[in-house]
């Protein structure tokens, strides 16, 4: 049966793509710009703050320096006289060194001014972190609310896709791009957008540092960039599809999972355990492979970049220790340069692990805006017009319909039902039985004709006030986990506890209940499973009897209950289909057999239509189905105890 919800569907062919994705992502920041300039003010102020502290120490460095040559050197004397002194005595290199700091002979260290510099220092770093610990919070509330809001937006997608997507697409593999790949999407920002704003800026800030204190120095660094950029683009298109591969393994798990307990019973009563074990274990190692390759891929870039980034700090040192040497540059200066270039390196080397852990947010965004722009149902007119009151006549008027291009499933079909009239409809498997259902509801959108209601097409009206004259019941009873009182009460929410007890009460639902101890708030866990299949499916029939449709379909609705129970439900059936429309997608001839009209549909199309004896006078595709099932149908119901079957 392909109502919404079906279990029955085709797996999804493969993980979709979509063009612009890391484009796109930004774009998600764009309604926040706002906080995104305050987070930029917050890192380049951060950045600013602690980008001065190697240069503080720096000084403290020569300070402390100067003060140990100082004490080297005869008092009484100039700084100049001293140098010359250490030239003519053949000191040359301890004359350049000494003369990259301001030295004063005799003197020794000048602890308070290094104690002064090393509070300011401490004042910057604290500065510093105070901006970068605000930079968090607020990078945490524009993630979560970008977040909340793409979550908002898948919701509202999956209202206006139509059924033919979720007949492509299991329940597992979907709930996994609405949790698995968005809750990824959240993870990934949540950890690199602050840190991103804070790297950039770093390097930048370090890079002008470096070249202040030593264009040639900065150069020597500079060399290994390129070398570690290409090798981070190269490490990190190999990433992104592996975690491609990985997501859509764990949509497919997530789907497999889902089949597997939708049908744990008939798992169990087949004995089939140990295949879908093996399943749920093919399935399972896709994700581990996949999984394992795309760790390696984007973990592989860290080690790459610290090993490059590693040969560029032996240059600066070889080649700074040549230029204080050659009385260049201080030893101070040496030393901050070292601290800028680590600090400069080493948000190179996070940023370019940050871009392989972005592939895995790209590929999980891959998913959520493949679902996004999914082609989504025909809008409702802009001006939807209504019957001026709804009696409940149908008509088809050369309706037709196909599931995909090139495959007509109905062809050309005519039908015109009284109000208050029940419909039967019959045939065999893949005739267009449920379909029609499906179109009448507008599930479904017919490729050809009309369907109109009460002389109303109902391709004019809005969706939900087409359904909202349809009640349903179908074969698989749907419940919530919720009490039976709110069970009943779905189709109207504001309902009072005496319409529900009265709709209980005309269906048959109001005996069963008084036996529980919490009677009608009796809590039912998912899917009802704590209560029988006819009792299910008798709160399914009060919920339809709550709303007073107009029209009724009603998928055979007592195929999997006792004898005894199927009276009961025939009987609530009986009472919601009077005075109404109601179209029944039948199996057994006791149902059959009532309706006022039999339409016997066979290739998408109406092979005949009549009463039950009409329609065996006349001997055609009904009288054969009948004859051919009459016979093994009343021996296998006198057996069982059950009505004839069709």
């Amino acid at each position: 049966m392909r109502w919404p919800n079906s279990r029955n569907r085709p797996r999804a062919t493969g993980p979709d793509t979509a063009p612009g994705t890391g484009r796109r992502l930004l774009g998600l920041l764009r309604p926040h710009r706002p906080r995104v300039a305050v987070l930029l003010v917050l890192g380049i102020a951060g950045v600013a703050l602690s980008a001065l502290g190697p240069k503080l120490l720096g000084q403290a460095t020569d300070l402390i320096f100067a003060g140990v040559a100082g004490r080297q050197l005869p008092a009484g004397t100039t700084r100049q006289e001293a140098l010359a002194r250490l030239h003519a005595e053949g000191h040359d290199t301890l004359a350049r060194v000494f003369s990259t700091v301001d030295v004063v002979p005799g003197r020794g260290i000048d602890f308070g001014g290094v104690g002064r510099l090393l509070l300011i220092t401490l004042a910057l770093y604290l500065a510093a972190s105070l901006c970068t610990l605000l930079q968090g919070r607020l990078a945490a509330t524009v993630v979560q609310r970008v977040v909340f809001e793409l979550r908002e937006r898948v919701e509202a997608k999956l209202a206006r896709l139509p059924l033919s997507y979720f007949d492509r697409h299991p329940a597992g593999e979907l709930l996994s791009r609405v949790t698995n790949d968005v809750d990824n999407l959240q993870q990934i920002l949540q950890q690199t957008l602050g840190q991103l704003i804070i790297l950039v800026f770093s390097i930048l800030s370090m890079l002008v540092l470096m070249v202040v204190i030593s264009p040639l120095l900065a150069l020597v660094m500079l060399a290994s960039v390129p070398v570690s950029a290409l090798l981070a683009a190269w490490i990190a298109r190999r990433a992104q599809p592996r975690y491609a591969e990985q997501w859509a393994a764990t949509g497919s798990l997530s789907a497999h999972v889902e089949e597997m307990y939708g049908g744990h019973a008939l798992v169990k009563g087949f004995g089939r355990r140990e295949l879908a074990e093996r399943g749920f274990d093919e399935h399972n190692d896709a994700v581990f492979a996949a999984g394992v390759k795309a760790q390696f891929a984007s973990g592989a870039i860290e080690p790459a970049m610290t090993f490059v980034a590693a040969l560029g700090y032996i240059a600066v040192a070889v080649v700074g220790a040549l230029r204080v040497l050659s009385g260049a540059l201080s030893l101070g200066d040496v030393q901050a340069f070292i601290l800028y270039s680590r600090q400069f390196s080493q948000p190179i080397v996070e940023v370019a692990s940050i871009a392989g852990r972005l592939q895995s947010a790209v590929a999980s965004a891959e998913r959520v805006f493949a679902l996004l722009d999914a082609d989504e149902q025909r809008p409702d007119p802009r001006a939807p017009v209504r019957p001026a009151r709804v009696r409940g006549q149908v008509e088809f008027a050369r309706v037709s319909f196909r599931y995909s291009p090139g495959t007509p499933l109905i062809e050309d079909l005519s039908l015109t039902v009284a109000p208050g009239s029940t419909v039967a409809i019959v045939g065999p498997t893949g005739a267009g039985k449920t379909t029609v259902g499906n179109l009448l509801m507008r599930f479904y959108e017919p490729t050809g004709g009309r369907i109109l209601l009460d002389g109303t097409d109902t391709a004019l009206m809005t969706r939900e006030e087409v359904r909202a004259q349809f009640g349903l019941v179908l074969q698989d009873a749907w419940l919530f986990g919720g009490t039976i009182a709110e069970n009943i009460a779905y189709g109207r929410p504001g309902a009072t506890r005496e319409e529900i007890v009265a709709a209980a009460r005309a269906t048959c639902v109001d005996r069963f209940v008084r036996t529980l101890p919490d009677g009608y708030d009796t809590v039912l866990d998912d899917e009802g499973s704590n209560a029988s299949a006819g009792e299910r499916q008798l709160i399914t029939v009060a919920r339809a009897f709550l709303t007073d449709p107009a029209i009724l379909v009603l998928d055979e609705a007592t195929s999997a209950v006792d004898t005894r129970t199927e009276v009961l439900i025939q009987r609530a059936l009986g009472s919601l289909r009077a005075g109404r429309t109601s179209f029944v997608i039948a199996h057994r001839l006791s149902t059959i057999r009532d309706a006022d009209v039999i339409v016997v549909m066979e290739s998408g199309g109406i092979a005949e239509q009549g009463t039950h004896s009409e329609l065996l006078d006349n001997g055609g595709t009904y009288a054969r189905l009948y004859a051919a099932l009459k016979e093994p149908a009343a021996g296998a119901a006198h057996s069982a105890g059950r009505p004839d079957t069709l």
